[in-house]
């Protein structure tokens, strides 16, 4: 399972139209790359994921007008997840702060990711929204640090984060699955 994790650092006590436009963005990325989506720390309280893809819906023409995030949630693939105090729920595995400044410690490359997912390993990608990307304690939970643009240090804007990362690990993991077969 490979999940888009929109981490909210924008607001946490409302919703805002960039919320909106965000989830209405990262919606038909998760679908096309068959991606799972965790919104974490939004605040739609009492809401569940029907009613919180119904009023993206509403207030978008992005993803045709909210269709995927409709079809994630009939599929499973849509989440909603509160802030971690020590960690996400386990089913979606290892988490991955993506940054454009890995700590030594931490970083792993795209194929590195990309041939344990194929080996079956499950991965949340953090993607901060906000002028301040992810906070600290994301960094701290995370297992490894992710550059998309392998250690060329360049930051991206978040819509465009949300776009290359799951496009680039899934090409990355159709070429290894390919190189597989082409050996036997």
């Amino acid at each position: 399972m490979l999940t888009i994790g929109l981490y909210n650092t924008y607001d946490p006590k409302r919703i805002h139209e960039a919320h909106l436009r965000a989830i209405a963005r990262a919606a038909p990325v998760a679908y096309a790359f068959n991606f799972h989506l965790a919104l974490i720390g939004f605040p739609f309280e009492g809401k569940d994921e029907r009613e919180i893809a119904g009023e993206v819906a509403e207030n978008t023409t992005i993803g045709e007008g909210g269709k995927y995030l409709i079809k994630l949630v009939e599929s499973g693939k849509f989440h909603l997840l509160d802030f971690p105090k020590k960690g996400f729920p386990s089913q979606f595995g290892e988490v991955v702060a993506t940054t454009s400044k890995p700590s030594k410690e931490k970083a792993v490359k795209t194929i590195e990711i990309a041939e344990m997912a194929v080996r079956g390993k499950s991965f949340i990608f953090l993607i901060g929204l906000g002028r301040h990307g992810l906070p600290k304690e994301a960094f701290k939970i995370a297992k490894y640090h992710l550059d998309i643009t392998d250690g060329k240090g360049i930051s991206l804007e978040t819509c465009t984060a949300i776009g290359i990362i799951p496009a680039k690990i899934a090409t990355v993991m159709e070429a290894l699955k390919w190189m597989k077969r082409e050996r036997r």
